[in-house]
C-alpha cells in the first residue's frame, strides 16, 4: 500500500474509531489517546503487510478493546472526582468538532453517556456495538474476547438496566428546537417567570467544576430553585461587558456556549429536553473538560470582577437613592 493510500485509509478510519472511544468513555481527550493509538496500530499491520480484510472491524476490534482498558482505570479517577461527573461536552453542529463524522444519536446526550457510566466496561463495548453501530453478536464476541451466549447476557442485562432508567418522555426536534430558542431567550431578558414555565417540576440542574472552578457542589432539583439558580448565573454574565451565549448543538442536543468579552469559552450548557418541557439542565464549567472547544476564558478572572460590578453597582444605587 502506498504512502498515500495508507494516509487516506487512516483518515477514514478515525472517525470511526472516535465514535467508539467517545461513546465508551464520555471524555474527548481519552478517546483522542485512544484513537490515536489504535491508528498507529493500524498503520504498523499495515506497514507490515499484513492482510486486513475489514478495516473498519479492525479498527473497531483495536477501539473498543483499548477503550475498557482506560475505562477502567478511568474509574478509578473518576471515583476521585471533585463535584458531580458530567462527560466532556462536543459541539455537534460544528463542522471543526471532532465528533463530525459520527453518527448524532441518542447515544451521543450527556443523559446517555451518564446511563452508561453505570455499566460495566464490558457491557457498555457489547450494548454501543450491538445497538449503536449495529454489529452482529458473532463478531461482538469476537471483538471482546467472549463467546457469543456470553455477549447476548450481556447485551440484554445492559440494554435491561439502561431502559429502566431511560427516560420516557420523547420530543420532535421541531418542539425541541423551540423549547430551547424560549428557554434562552428568557435567560437572557432575566424572565424568571418565563423560565419557570418551560421547566419539568422535577427538573435537575447539574455542574461540573471538577474542583478546577466554582460549581454547584451537587445537582439542584425543582423548577423553581433551577429557575432561581440559572437567573442567578445570568446576573452574574451581565455585569461581565462583552459576555455572550451563542446557541449551539451539545450532544446532539441543544445548548450553548458561554463565551467572555474576547470570545474564549467560559463553559457549556447542555438541555434534555422530553415531553414538552426541559426536564434537566448539564453545566460544565471545569476547564479540563473544555479546552477542545478553543481559547479558554479565566473563570475566576471573570467572577472577581462580576463580584466587583456587583458591589459597585450596590454602592452607586445607594448613593442615588433618596433619603
Amino acid at each position: 500500500m502506498s504512502p498515500n493510500s495508507s494516509e487516506e485509509l487512516l483518515d477514514e478510519l478515525r472517525p470511526v474509531s472516535f465514535a467508539i472511544a467517545y461513546r465508551m468513555l464520555g471524555s474527548v481527550a481519552e478517546a483522542e489517546d485512544v484513537v490515536q493509538e489504535a491508528l498507529l496500530r493500524v498503520h504498523r499491520s499495515v506497514e507490515a503487510g499484513e492482510r486486513i480484510e475489514s478495516p473498519r472491524a479492525f479498527v473497531a476490534t483495536i477501539t473498543t478493546r483499548l477503550a475498557i482498558n482506560e475505562l477502567r482505570s478511568a474509574r478509578v479517577r473518576r471515583e476521585r472526582y471533585v463535584g458531580e461527573w458530567l462527560p466532556e461536552p462536543i459541539l455537534t453542529d460544528s463542522r471543526d468538532d471532532p465528533a463530525q463524522h459520527a453518527e448524532i444519536a441518542d447515544s451521543l446526550s450527556t443523559a446517555m453517556l451518564v446511563l452508561l457510566e453505570s455499566l460495566s466496561p464490558e457491557q457498555r463495548a457489547v450494548l454501543l456495538l450491538r445497538d449503536v453501530f449495529d454489529y452482529g453478536y458473532g463478531e461482538i464476541a469476537a471483538i471482546v474476547g467472549k463467546s457469543e451466549d456470553n455477549v447476548r447476557q450481556l447485551a440484554s442485562r445492559a440494554r435491561g438496566h439502561v431502559d429502566a432508567r431511560r427516560p420516557r418522555f420523547e420530543s420532535s426536534r421541531e418542539q425541541r428546537d423551540e423549547l430551547a430558542r424560549r428557554f434562552f431567550a428568557a435567560a437572557r431578558d432575566g424572565d424568571l417567570a418565563g423560565l419557570e414555565a418551560l421547566l419539568a417540576h422535577d427538573v435537575v440542574l447539574t455542574g461540573d467544576g471538577g474542583g478546577k472552578v466554582p460549581a454547584l457542589g451537587h445537582p439542584v432539583a425543582g423548577r423553581t430553585r433551577v429557575a432561581q439558580m440559572l437567573m442567578s448565573w445570568m446576573r452574574l454574565g451581565s455585569r461581565i461587558p462583552g459576555a455572550s451565549m451563542r446557541e449551539v448543538e451539545v450532544n446532539g442536543m441543544p445548548g450553548a456556549l458561554l463565551l467572555d468579552p474576547e470570545g474564549r469559552v467560559v463553559g457549556v450548557w447542555e438541555l434534555e429536553i422530553g415531553g414538552g418541557e426541559i426536564r434537566a439542565v448539564n453545566s460544565v464549567v471545569n476547564p479540563d473538560k473544555l479546552s477542545h472547544l478553543g481559547p479558554l476564558a479565566d473563570m475566576n478572572a471573570l467572577l472577581r470582577a462580576s463580584v466587583a460590578a456587583g458591589r459597585s453597582d450596590d454602592v452607586t444605587s445607594s448613593d442615588t437613592t433618596p433619603r
